[in-house]
C-alpha cells in the first residue's frame, strides 16, 4: 500500500448496479482506500434516487469518505483518480427497442448482439468521446475504466478517436462463467481458476482452464460436465438465477458442440443458433421487460424504503456482487501496479497471432499503473478466426458509420451480422431504427 486514497467518480450514477458497486468499494478499503466518491448522471431524477440511498450508506458505513451526485460534468470529473464508465444511452426505452425491432423481422433481438448490439453502440460511441474529453480536461492522470456496453464497438471508436486517452474497456460476463466453471470443479471463486482466453467481446473461447494453485488441468473436468449441462450449476447457486438466464447457461452444452477443442462463452449462443433465439423469443415481452419487472423495481424499492427509514440496515446490497467485485479488482492492480492477469478489449498488436493487428480482441492482460500488457494466446482456430473476422467487421463498419455519417456502412454492417439472415432483412430492420434513434446517432446519409 502507498498511503494514498483515492477519489472515483461513477460515470452513470442512476444505474441499477451503482448502489451494489459502492457497497463493494466500501467493503474494500483495506486494498483499495478512498477519499472521495461521487457519481455523475445526465438524469437528474434517476440518479437523485440512487444517490439519496447511497448517502445514507456512506454515512453510515464509511463517513470518512466524501461523498456527492452531480449532473455538472466539471463538478463531477474534477479531482478523480478513476473514472467507472456504467452508461445506458436511452436507458431501457431504448434498450426495448434494441430487442423489439429486430424480431419484428424474425431476427434475434439481443442488447449487445446483432443489430440491437450495434445499434446500443453506434448510441454509445459519442457519450463515451464525451465523459473521455471531459475526464483529460478536468483529471488528465485519471484513468476511465468502461464497462459501457456495447464494449467492442466503442473500443474500436476509442482505438481511433483517442488514442492516446487513459481507457481500459472490460467486461464481466466471461468471469460469471468462469465462477461457475469454479462452482463445477470445486472451487470457490473464479480466482481460484488461471486461464487462456481468447476471443471478441461477448465473442470467444476459452483454450484452457487450470487450478491456479496446482495447476491441474480443468479442461477435461468441464469439457464432460458442459457437454450435457453447459454452464448449470443449480442448486443454491443458482437459488437466484433468472428463467432467462438458466436458458442461456444450460444452452451452453449446445454451443460446446461447436468445437468440443474449446469452452465457449455464453453469448455464442447468438451466433450459432440465432433462429433457435428468434423461436424462443416474445416479441412483446423481452429481457428489458424482466428488467423492468424486477431488478429495476426491486432497485429503486430498496432505494426509497432506505430514504424512508433513514437507515441502509439489512439492504439487499449487503451480499458481494461478483461484478463489482471483479472492477474493485481491476481498479487495485491499476493503482497499485501489481499486474494481475484480467480480461481486456483492446487493439490486438499480436495477442492472436493470426488476426489483424488493429483488431479489437478480447484477451487476457496484466494490469498495472501503465495500463494494460496484453498477453499473446497463440492462434485463433479456423473455425473462430472466420467467425471473429464476420463479426469484427461488422464492428469497425458501425465505427465507420459513426465517422463518415453513413448510411451505406450501417447498412453492410447489418447486412454482414450472422445474425441476419440477408440485406434486405437488414435493410428493413435499420430503417426501422432510424427514426428512434433520431436522437443519439448522427444523421445517417
Amino acid at each position: 500500500m502507498n498511503g494514498k486514497k483515492y477519489s472515483v467518480v461513477i460515470a452513470g450514477g442512476g444505474s441499477t448496479f451503482t448502489p451494489g458497486f459502492v457497497l463493494d468499494l466500501i467493503k474494500s478499503q483495506d486494498k483499495f482506500p478512498m477519499r472521495q466518491l461521487k457519481f455523475y448522471d445526465n438524469d437528474e431524477e434517476r440518479q437523485r434516487k440512487i444517490g439519496e440511498a447511497v448517502k445514507i450508506i456512506m454515512k453510515e458505513r464509511a463517513p470518512q469518505i466524501k461523498f456527492s451526485y452531480t449532473t455538472d460534468p466539471k463538478e463531477a470529473f474534477t479531482d478523480v483518480d478513476f473514472v467507472m464508465g456504467s452508461i445506458r444511452v436511452g436507458k431501457y426505452h431504448m434498450r426495448s427497442l434494441d430487442e423489439k425491432i429486430p424480431l419484428k423481422y424474425g431476427v434475434n433481438g439481443q442488447e449487445t448482439t446483432g443489430p440491437g448490439g450495434m445499434a446500443y453502440g453506434l448510441r454509445s460511441i459519442p457519450a463515451i468521446i464525451q465523459i473521455i474529453d471531459w475526464m483529460q480536461e478536468y483529471s488528465p492522470n485519471a484513468w476511465m475504466i468502461n464497462y459501457s456496453n456495447t464494449i467492442a464497438i466503442v473500443a474500436e471508436a476509442c482505438r481511433r478517436l483517442r488514442p492516446n486517452a487513459k481507457v481500459i474497456n472490460i467486461c464481466d460476463m466471461p468471469i460469471d462463467d468462469m465462477d461457475r466453471m469454479a462452482a463445477i470443479c470445486g472451487l470457490d471463486s473464479w480466482h481460484d481458476i488461471d486461464f487462456n482466453y481468447y476471443g471478441l467481446n461477448h465473442f470467444g473461447w476459452w483454450k484452457e482452464v487450470r487450478n491456479k494453485k496446482t495447476g491441474e488441468d480443468l479442461m477435461p473436468k468441464l469439457k464432460e460436465y458442459v457437454k450435457d449441462h453447459g454452464y448449470w450449476v443449480g442448486g443454491d447457486y443458482d437459488k437466484d438465477t433468472e428463467p432467462s438466464w438458466e436458458a442461456t447457461f444450460r444452452k451452453v452444452a449446445d454451443d460446446y458442440k461447436m468445437d468440443p477443442e474449446t469452452l465457449p462463452n455464453n453469448y455464442m449462443q447468438y451466433y450459432y443458433f440465432p433462429q433457435y433465439e428468434v423461436a424462443n423469443a416474445d416479441p412483446k415481452h423481452t429481457r428489458t421487460d424482466e428488467i423492468r419487472e424486477h431488478r429495476q423495481k426491486i432497485v429503486f424499492g430498496e432505494c426509497e424504503r432506505i430514504v424512508k427509514a433513514g437507515t441502509a440496515k439489512n439492504n439487499i446490497w449487503d451480499i458481494s456482487g461478483l461484478h463489482s467485485e471483479y472492477i474493485v479488482d481491476i481498479i487495485h492492480a491499476i493503482a497499485y501496479n501489481t499486474h494481475e492477469k484480467f480480461l481486456a478489449n483492446c487493439p490486438n498488436n499480436g495477442a492472436i497471432s493470426n488476426m489483424d493487428p488493429d483488431s479489437i480482441v478480447e484477451v487476457p492482460a496484466l494490469f498495472g499503473a501503465d495500463g494494460i500488457q496484453p498477453m499473446a494466446t497463440g492462434k485463433a482456430g479456423r473455425f473462430q478466426r472466420g467467425l471473429m473476422m464476420e463479426q469484427q467487421t461488422c464492428e469497425k463498419l458501425v465505427v465507420d458509420a459513426y465517422e463518415q455519417h453513413s448510411y451505406q456502412k450501417m447498412l453492410q454492417a447489418f447486412a454482414l451480422n450472422k445474425t441476419v439472415p440477408d440485406a434486405s432483412v437488414a435493410k428493413k430492420i435499420l430503417d426501422d431504427m432510424i427514426p428512434v434513434n433520431a436522437p443519439y446517432w448522427p444523421e445517417l446519409k
